[in-house]
């Protein structure tokens, strides 16, 4: 990869919205939203909805662009980031502080004047979590990084069952959990399929460290772990049949995926792993959500 200095260009507003992230953000807000949802009978009021989901979005994309801005020079060596904007120097540092800045502010502007404090401030925390804890600490610290870190990722249906509810709920701590155990699995077969870019920005991902059947194994061993975690829903009383019936489905489907990284001669099996477990999590909360209505 050639990490040359980029020749300086003038920054579009694509190149900002591509800053934010839009595609993680979107399938973080989904599981908001659905956190919402399920923090009450019947749907919540409108103003909830709306100013909880903007707000909390702010935040989220606050999040990413601080991604961007730490990570310019591990983004200019790995093919899959190297053309973003502050590594290619269409948006300048300061800008992209300023950017972060105003969509931060403004997010918990929202949040703490338009649905609660509570939520704002736990909004905060997985703001920091993410951006500063892993992004800036973990992710170059150990192997484990995506492990602590992921916590942060895993706390938008808690962001959302508190906006709607004002408490902290044992069913939405549920929620984080599976998100949390979906995590490792999650990045760790996209950390596979793209292990020689890691090693190269010398980022410790699994993969790198560890090796490849090392990684393979815990990706496997996790994936157990989160269809362990996802029958408590209905253990709990928090969901029914329709729900379990689709949760043990979805993570069939999974153990397959799991076993096919086992299989040297499929060389696709690492992402296309990565792009089940992201349909996997959003079939198996819309289930979450089907249930709640019609079970």
């Amino acid at each position: 990869m050639n990490n040359t200095l980029p020749i300086k260009q003038t920054a579009r507003w694509q190149d900002y919205l591509e800053l934010c992230k839009p595609k993680v953000v979107a399938l973080l807000m989904m599981t908001a939203l659905i956190g919402m949802l399920l923090a009450s009978e019947s749907i919540p009021a409108w103003h909830i909805l709306l100013f909880g989901n903007i707000g909390i979005a702010l935040c989220a994309a606050s999040a990413a662009v601080i991604n961007h801005i730490v990570d310019k020079k591990i983004d200019l060596v790995m093919a899959r980031t190297h053309n973003r904007p502050i590594a290619q120097g269409r948006v300048e540092h300061q800008q992209a502080i300023i950017f972060a800045a105003v969509l931060g502010l403004l997010g918990m502007c929202i949040l703490v004047w338009l649905v609660n404090a509570l939520t704002a401030w736990l909004t905060l925390a997985s703001l920091i979590g993410y951006a500063v804890i892993y992004t800036l600490l973990l992710k170059r610290a150990t192997p484990q990084n995506i492990v602590i870190g992921g916590l942060a990722g895993a706390a938008p249906p808690l962001l959302g069952w508190c906006a709607v509810a004002g408490e902290i709920h044992a069913n939405a701590l549920l929620l984080v959990l599976i998100i949390f155990a979906w995590t490792p699995p999650h990045f760790w077969a996209l950390a596979l399929h793209r292990r020689a870019e890691y090693a190269t920005a010398n980022i410790p991902m699994l993969p790198v460290t560890h090796g490849e059947h090392y990684t393979k194994l815990h990706i496997l061993l996790y994936t157990l772990l989160l269809i362990i975690i996802t029958v408590f829903p209905f253990l709990t009383g928090m969901a029914g049949l329709i729900y379990l019936a689709s949760a043990l489905l979805l993570g069939g489907r999974f153990i397959y995926w799991c076993y096919q990284l086992f299989n040297e001669e499929n060389k696709k099996a690492a992402i296309n792993t990565f792009k089940f477990s992201i349909t996997y999590l959003m079939l198996l909360f819309s289930a979450l959500l089907i249930d709640h209505y019609t079970g």
